[in-house]
């Protein structure tokens, strides 16, 4: 769970906004290979969890966005499928229905 706080320096103009999080519920064996991590590289705890995200986040995505797309890419390879088409009818009132007037 991330809860996201902004602290304003200026009332009047916002000119620096700093996002600050909380992570609740972190494994004991994550803080410690964060502690770890953080000590090898010379940083706070909070230090080096800004810069695995930094990291994380500066990376391209390498999924495509467009779902047409996509599922083409998955299913293409398996070739297609002809389907029947069906006549178009009106659909029949239930029983029930008819059983009420």
């Amino acid at each position: 769970m991330f809860c996201v706080h902004y602290a304003i320096n200026d009332c009047t103009a916002i000119i620096d906004v700093m996002a600050s999080i909380t992570v609740r519920n972190l494994q004991t064996d994550t803080k410690r290979k964060l502690k770890i991590r953080a000590a090898m590289n010379g940083r706070s705890m909070e230090q080096e969890a800004r810069e695995i995200l930094k990291s994380a986040l500066a990376q391209t995505s390498k999924k495509k966005t467009n779902l047409a797309e996509r599922i083409r890419e998955i299913f293409g390879p398996l070739g297609g499928v002809e389907l029947e088409r069906l006549p178009r009818e009106l659909i029949p009132d239930p029983d029930w229905l008819a059983e009420r007037e």
